[in-house]
């Protein structure tokens, strides 16, 4: 069964479907439609809809406040990869690497095998060195699939 946060995602993602790039939503709307408090929603848009994961969000507080979710353009996949690259860096934490790889899938970028082994080769036990140099192994691991991909 799903929990309260994969419910509120995929209202979220088909909102964002529906509208096509762009959804404005209030969040004690959503909090009374769900019957959860505005926190959740929060909690929600910083883990699921990250720059990792293809989004921007905008958001204005206050009584007329909202939250603007746009889908990143992904129609060119050589500005997406380039975006997921800059996201990596010269270090990247093993959270972070995870959602980069999650966007690749998305976007029909990798297989769900391929998506499989990337996951296990970036993984901190595969990495089984002291963190400093694990991240920047891992995003050494990542600019390079990355590379691999845009020119292929």
């Amino acid at each position: 069964m799903k929990n309260m946060s994969d419910i509120i995602e995929q209202y979220l993602k088909q909102l964002l479907e529906q509208s096509g790039d762009a959804v404005e939503i209030k969040r004690s709307k959503i909090a009374e439609k769900f019957d959860c408090v505005p926190s959740q929603l929060n909690y929600v848009i910083k883990t699921r809809f990250t720059s990792e994961h293809g989004y921007e969000i905008e958001s204005k507080r206050g009584g007329g406040g909202y939250i603007r979710i746009t889908k990143i353009e992904s129609n060119d996949q050589g500005a997406f990869i380039d975006h997921l690259s800059a996201m990596t860096g010269q270090h990247v934490s093993q959270q972070k690497a995870e959602h980069i790889i999650d966007a690749l899938s998305q976007n029909d970028l990798i297989s769900d095998r391929e998506k499989r082994l990337l996951l296990a080769t970036i993984h901190r036990d595969t990495l089984y060195v002291d963190v400093p140099y694990r991240d920047y192994i891992r995003a050494n691991i990542l600019q390079n699939i990355l590379t691999v991909i845009r020119y292929h």
